[in-house]
């Protein structure tokens, strides 16, 4: 996994992020309505992350309208805004229970929900699941996740990996940093995409176990070394920029 943000970032660089990663998402079409999730931990001693007010669509978030709140879920900087409790609870879960999570994505797309609610989950033999050999993990559906006592659970289920499908539900993807954390979940999300339109075609052409591994570990994005996915979220930011920058504000 990449380093996590170095203690001695500036919160606004951070919110700036956050803010670029929401509008991409509305780019993106990984929406719904209001609802779901980006989180991003906060450098410090207290596990504390920002997350987008509750009411606000993707494409009006903002560095300054984020909403920084402690693992229970209350506000830490003043903001007269609200959080989902559903946001907190899961997202303040995974911050807590995984070292390495200082950014948490959770989507309900259509490919990823209906890769979810199938039996099978993500099938191995397509280009981009090939690359996800050995990191995904799955957490049975207890509902909507307002319960803390169902994030130790889902701790256990991640057990360290960090393409995670929650069955019935969605997607979600964590990483140490946030361009980590979205080159998972973009390359879980085609995954699903091609599982899903390929289902049509009848039954596919299985890739061999050695050769996922294979494809697994040459996965340029997820290699550190080599900015873990930090060039394609920025090329996404500079056409962010080109149709709204005021996500800066």
């Amino acid at each position: 996994m990449s380093a996590a943000p170095a203690a001695g970032t500036d919160e606004r660089a951070l919110r700036v992020e956050l803010a670029a990663c929401y509008r991409i998402f509305a780019m993106l079409g990984w929406t719904e309505l209001i609802y779901n999730h980006v989180t991003l931990r906060v450098p410090g001693p207290d596990t504390r992350f920002l997350i987008n007010p509750f009411g606000l669509r993707y494409d009006e978030v903002t560095a300054s309208n984020l909403v920084a709140i402690d693992v229970e879920g209350r506000v830490v900087d003043g903001s007269s805004r609200r959080v989902n409790p559903a946001g907190f609870t899961l997202h303040s879960a995974i911050h807590a229970g995984v070292p390495d999570a200082h950014c948490v994505m959770h989507t309900h797309t259509t490919a990823g929900s209906a890769v979810a609610c199938s039996a099978a989950g993500l099938s191995p033999d397509n280009f981009y699941a090939a690359q996800l050999e050995g990191r995904v993990a799955y957490h049975a559906f207890e509902g909507i996740t307002l319960r803390a006592d169902e994030g130790p659970r889902v701790v256990r289920s991640i057990a360290g990996r960090p393409a995670v499908i929650l069955r019935n539900h969605g997607l979600l993807a964590w990483g140490a940093t946030l361009p980590m954390a979205f080159a998972v979940l973009w390359t879980l999300q085609r995954a699903c995409e091609i599982q899903v339109a390929g289902a049509a075609l009848g039954p596919t052409v299985p890739i061999p176990e050695a050769v996922r591994r294979q494809a697994s570990a040459d996965a340029l994005q997820f290699d550190p070394r080599l900015g873990g996915g930090r060039d394609v979220f920025d090329a996404l930011v500079r056409q962010v920029d080109r149709i709204d920058p005021s996500y800066r504000d």
